[in-house]
């Protein structure tokens, strides 16, 4: 048999240190047909294995429609995107499989379970290229964003310093016009009628 080098694996950089009691959110990317969706499994970690090496793993346990349901999922699966923890208990016990006899509330919560969040997400670097045609349309933008500031210019000579788009100088302009109308009515209540 060939020897698989210790590289030949795509390591995760951001590693999460996860112990028997944490509460996890695991977000994983399915594929079903052409489509890629996010799959969230939230528990409780019973048990931890292997470090975190290549053959780290951890299991996670939750009850769903009454059942319960665990899961162990690979450290350095590829397919998942994101690990939250989001609460965690102190535990006496490295593997916490007295959790599966517990029925109701006890299954549910820990003793001493506090609220300790912390987020891994997997990094990924992925270079972009561009295409000639998306260079071009950018190209455009940067000329459109020339043609604004000359109008801006246009506008600054045409109204001075009033910025038409302020909407502070659009009302102190409609208080003056609204004060200037009512002296101009109560200049004509007090002028005689013209006959």
């Amino acid at each position: 048999m060939t020897d698989i080098a210790p590289d030949h694996f795509q390591l995760k950089k951001n590693v999460p240190t996860l112990r028997a009691g944490d509460r996890v959110r695991v977000h994983q990317k399915i594929r079903e047909g052409s489509k890629d969706r996010v799959q969230i499994f939230e528990g409780l970690v019973i048990k931890t294995r292997g470090g975190s090496g290549i053959s780290g793993s951890f299991t996670v346990r939750r009850i769903s429609l009454g059942v319960g349901v665990e899961k162990t999922f690979p450290l350095h699966l590829p397919s998942i995107i994101k690990i939250e923890k989001i609460k965690s208990a102190r535990t006496r016990r490295a593997k916490l499989y007295y959790v599966r006899g517990l029925v109701g509330k006890k299954a549910r919560r820990l003793k001493g379970e506090k609220d300790d969040a912390k987020v891994w997400e997997d990094v990924i670097v992925e270079e972009v290229k561009k295409d000639p045609e998306q260079e071009a349309i950018e190209g455009d933008s940067e000329d459109t964003s020339a043609d604004m500031e000359k109008s801006e210019k246009t506008n600054k000579k045409a109204y001075g310093d009033k910025d038409p788009k302020n909407p502070e100088q659009k009302l102190a302009e409609n208080k003056d016009t609204s004060e200037n109308k009512k002296t101009a009515e109560k200049e004509a209540k007090d002028k005689p009628p013209k006959k």
